[in-house]
């Protein structure tokens, strides 16, 4: 595993276009941060060798378009080549027939940076009864792949391989069906040809991302997605009767499938159940039920009724037969080859999914990813891409970590795991660049810089408004009569 790690920082030290010695560094004192809080303060750990101001200028020439008017697809292009670096080292499945991958969208709140353009209201969870779920900055779509999990209480590492901003002008699921296309459509990739399976919440249900998706020359993708309870599906028409032959065209949809109307639901085609073991050692039962050739109503240039798929239904039991939830799971799985997929297999990598929230929570509270006030759009891009490369840097040392328990965790059972978790794997990340070296080189110094003329005054920057999706445009003023 040293020997992958080492390779895998040449490879990534070899991708960067400029500022290379200064980003390996930002990357290393990033991936082994334990006391920073803020992005400048990364320049005071050991494994950062410049000063603070480098931290800017490494961030800012991490990507920078050739040309603005291009500037979307130089970063499309730039988000390929690290996918394409990052790809290789994807272990390949050996107790699943498919590669599975995650799709989810999380928010990146900024209400005070009124000089930030393109920010717009964004849903955001509030622990407050009676808020609204909402909050002023960016979204980011990220793309990861989910690895086989070595038993049970294995800690939920992802590998994340593209992260993009939503913009105000497109939502969650337009960016998320480029990243799916970019992934599953590049030849240089192993995923062309073989079974993959994609997950998502109820965003990736909707015709928004499923026409697309289906309509895309995507063979060998299966979409696994939740469904609201309040969905309404369909069931195929029957054929017409002979003679019985009417004028127009002959119905797509028959019977509705309410999910909240138990009396449209019919027999389960399949069903079957599967048990776990939770982290406090109780033992749950799952019973699951599919029912399969479901129709979706599409829209004028999706036309979804070409496209059927299998509605589950997910009840979790406890020893005593109690249900553990109130309301049921229910998943949707669509793709021409959503038969290869048992029920329970297709539980399982919905149940993985959750472990993007993980990589959320850890990489804004360890690795900065919200941290960086910065008032450009394109420095924000870039900080929150460094950070994936620090969480996938610090996957590639998962195996070769030292777990160091705090003072009040050495009294804690110890982990039955091969591997560490990300938090044991960045508090021993220092010892371990320490031991196999960087690639960068060391800094030179180069004097102190004259800095800015004296008397010269900045011009303040311009304040940007707040962008409201889907806001009504104003009228058009009546004429006098």
């Amino acid at each position: 595993m040293e020997a992958q790690l080492e390779q895998f920082r040449e490879d990534v030290y070899e991708a960067f276009p400029k500022r290379r010695d200064t980003l390996m560094d930002l990357l290393d004192a990033l991936s082994s941060n334990t006391t920073a809080r803020s992005v400048v303060e990364l320049c005071l750990t050991p494994p950062f060798r410049c000063g603070y101001g480098s931290v800017y200028t490494a961030i800012a020439g991490f990507f920078q378009a050739d040309d603005p008017g291009t500037s979307f697809l130089e970063r499309q292009s730039y988000d390929q080549t690290l996918m394409r670096v990052i790809v290789p080292y994807l272990p390949p499945p050996t107790q699943r027939k498919f590669w599975l991958f995650g799709l989810d969208v999380t928010p990146a709140p900024r209400p005070f940076a009124r000089t930030l353009s393109d920010r717009s209201f964004v849903y955001a969870p509030n622990t407050i009864r009676g808020n609204k779920p909402i909050a002023i900055g960016h979204q980011y779509s990220t793309l990861a792949a989910l690895p086989e999990k070595a038993g049970p209480q294995a800690p939920p590492w992802i590998v994340p391989l593209t992260t993009r901003r939503v913009g105000s002008v497109e939502t969650g699921t337009e960016v998320g069906v480029r990243q799916v296309k970019d992934l599953l459509g590049d030849g240089a990739l192993p995923f062309k040809d073989d079974l993959c399976a994609e997950v998502g919440d109820t965003a990736c249900s909707s015709v928004s991302f499923l026409g697309p998706v289906t309509h895309a020359d995507l063979d060998n993708l299966v979409t696994i997605a939740r469904l609201r309870g309040n969905r309404t599906v369909y069931r195929p028409a029957p054929p017409p009767l002979e003679g019985s032959q009417k004028r127009g065209r002959h119905s797509w949809y028959g019977e509705r499938f309410s999910l909240k109307d138990e009396t449209t639901w019919g027999p389960p085609d399949e069903e079957t159940e599967v048990s776990y073991i939770t982290p406090r050692g109780r033992i749950y039962r799952v019973h699951i039920e599919g029912w399969r050739s479901l129709l979706m109503r599409g829209t004028r240039e999706y036309a979804m009724h070409q496209h059927p798929f299998t509605v589950i239904r997910c009840r979790v039991f406890n020893e005593k037969g109690e249900r553990v939830f109130q309301r049921p799971l229910w998943l949707l799985c669509i793709g021409s080859r959503r038969d290869e997929l048992s029920l329970i297999e297709v539980w399982q990598a919905y149940r993985q999914r959750y472990d993007l929230e993980h990589f959320f929570r850890f990489g804004k509270q360890r690795l900065l990813m919200n941290a960086f006030q910065t008032p450009d759009v394109e420095h924000e891009e870039n900080w929150w891409q460094i950070v994936q490369l620090a969480y996938v840097q610090l996957w590639m040392a998962r195996s070769i970590a030292n777990v160091l328990p705090k003072p009040w965790e050495r009294y804690l059972p110890r982990q039955n795991s091969e591997v560490a978790a990300p938090a044991a794997t960045q508090r021993d990340f220092g010892r371990i660049i320490q031991q196999i070296g960087t690639p960068a080189k060391l800094p030179k110094p180069r004097g102190k810089s004259s800095g800015r003329p004296l008397g010269l005054r900045m011009k303040p920057r311009s304040r940007q408004p707040v962008i409201k999706k889907g806001a009504e445009k104003p009228k058009q003023a009546q004429r006098a009569a």
